[in-house]
């Protein structure tokens, strides 16, 4: 039994490596020979070559193959442990949204530290609608966002650490979802769905924004205010 265990897991290593290659994998690998050309582990003739070919790279085993000399590439766990998020939402999600944010001829914004619900539809018409997730509340592990762009347009923004997923289209207009991969089997998933028409849908990770970092510093400062009070 114990002879059939490396089998199994190289098989699973192999189905991982023949994975399309998302932006957010692109993006994951640049940075570390960004850090590697600044450490001096790579010459510069080195990083340029190898960015050109993450460029054009098409599955996550030719990307790693840029990285596997590196440190940093095997402090996330790329085997047997990670699996991708589904392409559609599995729970069983309402069709009634939570709320709605709708610009006709003007402007929505949505943001800031609010829970976000499990389905949140948005309707842009000769309007422009912002959704920034980046500090909101995530109480489901799976979230939609119905978006629907009518000479508008909508901007959606999530945590970096967090997976997002699309499946809608254009129609003389641009929908475009940027697929993300969180390296947490547990992180939430933000499934954005609609359609542009003559409009814009964008959806993307705000770099630098993470869903833990929010946490704490949400807790820092109730601390920090209950210090004041027992300092009085």
């Amino acid at each position: 039994m114990d002879l059939q265990k490396p089998a199994r897991t190289q098989d699973a290593t192999a189905s991982v490596a023949a994975l399309r290659a998302s932006d957010a994998d692109r993006d994951r690998v640049a940075d570390i020979l960004r850090e590697a050309l600044a450490e001096g582990r790579l010459t510069a003739d080195e990083h340029a070559e190898r960015v050109d070919g993450v460029l054009s790279a098409k599955t996550v085993g030719e990307l790693e193959v840029f990285i596997q000399d590196l440190p940093a590439a095997h402090q996330r766990p790329s085997g047997p442990g990670y699996a991708p998020a589904p392409p559609r939402p599995t729970d069983d999600i309402p069709a009634e949204s939570d709320a709605n944010v709708v610009a006709v001829l003007s402007s929505a914004v949505r943001r800031g530290r609010r829970r976000a619900g499990r389905r949140l539809h948005a309707y842009a018409v000769f309007g422009s609608v912002e959704i920034d997730l980046s500090e909101a509340i995530f109480e489901y592990q799976q979230v939609v966002i119905r978006a629907v762009s009518v000479f508008g347009d909508i901007q959606i923004r999530v945590p970096e650490n967090v997976s997002l997923r699309g499946n809608g289209g254009g129609v003389l207009g641009n929908f475009e979802v940027a697929a993300l991969d969180s390296a947490e089997t547990d992180a939430p998933v933000v499934y954005v769905d609609g359609w542009a028409v003559l409009g814009n849908v964008e959806a993307r990770p705000r770099r630098g924004k993470l869903v833990s970092d929010i946490l704490e510093r949400v807790q820092d400062k109730v601390e920090r205010r209950l210090r004041k009070r027992l300092d009085r």
